[in-house]
C-alpha cells in the first residue's frame, strides 16, 4: 500500500450525531443542523432521544435543515400540538386571570393529580402517535437517507432499546414511545411490549452513538439538557421529585458528555421540558454552539 492510501485510509470516514433529549430545548438541534449544512457536514447517522429523536428523525428523511425547520414550525403551530396538553404540575400563575380562566386551571390541576394517583401518566401516549405521524408521515426507518437510531426503554424492566431499520420497528411508534415522559404520558405499546422516554437511561446517547460508530468515525453529541432553577423551589411533593429527576439526569449526563468526540452545548438555561413558546431563540442558541465547536470538529474529522 502506498504512503498516500495509508494515510487516505486512516482519515476520519465521518461522525455519528447523537441528539439528546430536552422538550422545547431541542429546538437547538435545528441550528445544529444548519451549522453542519454551512460547513458541507453530514452525518453517517444519527442517534436520537426523546425530541432529539423526533427531530432527528425528520432530517434523517430529509437532510434540509430549511425544510426541518418549516416541518416542525408547522406542527408547533398546529391545534393537534396546541391541544396536547403537556402538564405543569407546579401551581399555575393565576394573578391576572379571570375568575372562570382561575376555576379552569384549578379544575384541570385536579385532574391531573387524581391521575397521578392512580394512573402511571397523566395523559394518554396517543397524541404522541399522532405527532409523530405529522412529522414523518408514513414513512419508517428504511426511507431516512441518514441512518436513524431511536432509544427507548421497556416499562417495567428498565431495559434500554434502539430501534432502528434493523429492528423492523414501526417509526412512529418508535418515536413516540421516545418522547413519553414518564409519569406525563402512558407507556406506548410496540408489540408486546411497552415503552417510555429513552431519555431515562440515555437522555445524551453518546454511549450509543459509540456502539454503532465504526472504529474510524467520531461522535457528535448535542446536549440540551437543563440543570435546575435555584430560584425556583419545589413547592409540593409531585415537584420534589420532578426535582429529583432532574437531579440525577444533570450527574448522568455529565458521564455520558465524556463519551462524545465533540460535545456541542447550548445555553438553554433553565427552560422546562414543555416550554416551546420560544422556537428561533433555542435555534440561535444552536447555532451559536455549533459554530463555536467547528474548528474543532473539522479539524478531527482531517486527522
Amino acid at each position: 500500500m502506498s504512503l498516500l492510501n495509508l494515510l487516505l485510509g486512516r482519515r476520519r470516514k465521518g461522525f455519528v450525531l447523537a441528539l439528546g433529549g430536552g422538550g422545547g430545548r431541542g429546538l437547538a438541534h435545528v441550528g445544529v443542523f444548519e451549522v453542519l449544512e454551512e460547513h458541507g457536514l453530514r452525518p453517517s447517522a444519527i442517534v436520537g432521544t426523546s425530541i432529539g429523536a423526533l427531530f432527528g428523525a425528520l432530517y434523517a428523511l430529509n437532510p434540509d435543515a430549511r425544510a426541518t425547520k418549516a416541518s416542525i414550525m408547522r406542527v408547533l403551530a398546529s391545534d393537534l400540538f396546541l391541544n396536547l396538553g403537556l402538564p405543569n404540575l407546579e401551581s399555575p400563575e393565576m394573578a391576572d386571570q379571570s375568575w372562570l380562566s382561575k376555576l379552569s386551571a384549578i379544575a384541570r390541576q385536579s385532574v391531573l393529580y387524581t391521575r397521578a394517583a392512580f394512573d402511571v401518566g397523566v395523559l394518554s401516549s396517543e397524541p404522541l402517535i399522532q405527532v409523530a405521524r405529522e412529522f414523518c408521515d408514513e414513512h419508517s426507518f428504511a426511507d431516512c437517507q441518514i441512518p436513524l437510531y431511536v432509544t427507548a426503554v421497556e416499562f417495567p424492566s428498565g431495559e434500554c432499546h434502539l430501534f432502528s431499520a434493523a429492528t423492523d420497528t414501526d417509526l412512529r411508534l418508535s418515536l413516540a414511545a421516545s418522547t413519553a415522559v414518564p409519569g406525563a404520558f402512558d407507556p406506548v405499546r410496540i408489540g408486546d411490549k411497552r415503552f417510555v422516554d429513552g431519555g431515562i437511561a440515555a437522555e445524551l446517547p453518546s454511549r450509543e452513538a459509540q456502539m454503532i460508530a465504526r472504529s474510524n468515525q467520531i461522535v457528535v453529541a448535542v446536549n440540551v439538557g437543563a440543570r435546575p432553577d435555584p430560584e425556583r423551589e419545589p413547592r409540593h411533593v409531585i415537584a420534589m421529585l420532578d426535582w429529583t429527576t432532574q437531579i440525577k439526569s444533570l450527574y448522568l449526563r455529565r458521564h455520558k458528555r465524556e463519551l462524545a468526540d465533540v460535545l456541542i452545548e447550548p445555553l438553554v438555561g433553565f427552560r422546562q421540558w414543555q416550554d416551546f413558546s420560544s422556537p428561533e431563540a433555542e435555534i440561535e442558541r444552536g447555532r451559536q454552539a455549533a459554530l463555536e465547536k467547528m474548528p474543532e470538529l473539522m479539524r478531527l474529522l482531517r486527522a
